[in-house]
């Protein structure tokens, strides 16, 4: 088996990958954040990581003990946000002090990836089991992702490199806030807790139900490059307005979505009709994947948003290449 380890701003994970590339363990435990509060200080997140470690472990140990003959034969991290020169947050220091001492204790390999690249693989990896598409196909061309989240808001291009599967370029993303923390700010704006896009999500599909249609959305896209702090200036006038939390939460999410559909576009316009795939926890919006469905493929929720399994799915393509 394979073991991934991924501490990220908001998340402590751990993946276990069968021999079959099956995830036998996708654990992830939530960072606290206090009510009100819209994130974590990087000092805060390295210490709840180190809290959070040893409850992961025991996760991972349960996994291990109930397959005997299945022992580990690698492990992999996330070591850095994005695989760009000088890409650094403390938070993902937890997480190699755990594997470095997990495989030098068990005599194994050690890979190290960027949480970006897990990302990628993890959506990759689940949107192709879901479509019944050939990962392996996708990984041996060119392709576009979306990584969007708090932190992110990056369209990516990726194309095949070797032994590190995949090089990932950024060739397009947002000039000011990234789209998490436009839905997130509305949201704890509007007294929902952090991460607040499940709630928001939630609200956004009973407005649907109920019939509502959402005001214009917001959307500032030059090129393949966007501006979202409009959106938040817009949501926070909205809400002042009319005090609808299921109205503004369908405002929100639209606009994420129709920004993100003309980046698609754009891409599309620039290097052709590739491959699309949606990563991070943006993508777990059911009201942001109605509108890009056209475009490209998601993963299932659990991979969208922050996990380890992308790094475990990481490391074992890369030990089959050898």
């Amino acid at each position: 088996m394979i073991l991934g380890i991924d501490t990220s701003n908001y998340t402590t994970s751990a993946a276990l990958i069968s021999r079959d590339g099956d995830a036998l363990l996708n654990a992830k435990i939530p960072l606290p954040v206090k009510e009100g509060e819209r994130g974590l200080r990087q000092s805060d997140a390295v210490f709840h990581h180190v809290r959070g470690l040893p409850e992961a472990a025991r996760m991972v140990g349960e996994v291990l003990a109930a397959h005997p003959d299945d022992p580990l034969t690698a492990v992999g991290v996330s070591e850095t946000p994005r695989d760009a020169e000088g890409s650094y947050m403390p938070c993902f220091l937890a997480g190699v002090s755990a594997a470095e001492m997990t495989a030098r204790a068990l005599g194994v390999p050690l890979l190290r990836f960027s949480h970006q690249a897990g990302h990628v693989m993890a959506a990759l990896t689940s949107a192709c089991r879901n479509e019944a598409a050939d990962r392996d196909a996708l990984l041996a061309e060119p392709f576009l992702a979306f990584h969007v989240s708090g932190g992110t808001t990056d369209l990516l291009l990726v194309k095949p490199d070797g032994e590190r599967i995949f090089s990932i370029e950024q060739i397009g993303g947002s000039k000011d806030i990234n789209a998490g923390q436009a839905v997130d700010r509305a949201g704890v704006m509007m007294g929902f807790p952090f991460p607040a896009g499940p709630s928001l999500d939630r609200a956004a599909e009973a407005a649907l139900e109920e019939g509502k249609k959402p005001v214009r959305a917001a959307v500032s896209v030059d090129g393949l490059r966007c501006n979202l702090s409009g959106l938040e200036n817009r949501a926070a006038a909205l809400w002042r307005e009319t005090g609808d939390r299921a109205a503004v939460s369908l405002f929100v999410l639209a606009s994420v979505a129709e920004t993100l559909a003309k980046m698609t576009q754009g891409a599309f316009e620039r290097y052709g009709r590739l491959p699309v795939i949606y990563a991070g926890g943006v993508m777990s919006s059911e009201t942001v994947r109605r509108t890009l469905g056209k475009y490209g493929m998601f993963a299932d929720a659990a991979y969208s948003s922050d996990n380890a399994a992308g790094v475990a799915w990481l490391t074992q393509e890369a030990m089959r290449r050898g």
